[in-house]
């Protein structure tokens, strides 16, 4: 496996982990800031269509952007802004405004990440290494689940949201490491 291609998976897998603590008590918390199932469904809809618009939008023009590295670390790190509003999101009004923000992150990293990884897949390998990406998926997922329903259970969702930020941040960080494969910089065509 590429170089490349670790630091993606280690870069998304921090990602994963940010946002997947939060994904299985989601309604849990939207409930202890006054929401209901209907506050639910608005935030799980702003986060889902400002994705989609954003990612139609965004994936026409980074087509023409030279670096992509540099789009997957701003979408990392604007994910990362994301977790760190949570911090602060105790009405339904800033809810929606955290969940537009991660909207925004996840469509600037979607099709960036997608090109570069495509970049660094061995065609000999085409199935292992898009098999590696997604057993991660799956498997920080299942860890995401537990370790976040633990924090909350013994700490609370302020320190949940504390840790989804790190571990943001980290994978924000691990991206910077794109920009030292010179390897894929001085080949790319992306």
């Amino acid at each position: 496996m590429q170089n490349g291609l670790k630091i993606l998976i280690v870069a998304d897998a921090f990602a994963n982990l940010a946002l997947g603590m939060l994904g299985p008590i989601y309604a849990i918390f939207v409930g202890e800031i006054g929401g209901d199932i209907l506050d639910v469904g608005w935030a799980y809809f702003t986060f889902t269509f400002t994705s989609g618009v954003v990612l139609y939008l965004i994936s026409k023009w980074e087509d023409r952007v030279l670096h992509k590295e540099k789009l997957v670390v701003a979408g990392y790190a604007i994910n990362a802004l994301g977790c760190f509003l949570y911090i602060f999101t105790d009405t339904q009004t800033t809810l929606l405004i955290t969940q537009a923000v991660l909207g925004i992150g996840v469509a600037m990293v979607s099709p960036a990440f997608d090109a570069i990884y495509s970049h660094f897949v061995n065609t000999k390998k085409e199935a292992s290494d898009w098999g590696a990406w997604e057993a991660m998926g799956y498997i920080v997922a299942a860890v995401a689940a537990v370790l976040g329903s633990m924090v909350v259970n013994n700490y609370g969702f302020k320190y949940l949201f504390v840790f989804m930020f790190i571990a943001a941040l980290i994978g924000t960080v691990a991206s910077f490491l794109l920009f030292k494969d010179k390897n894929y910089l001085s080949s790319s065509k992306l």
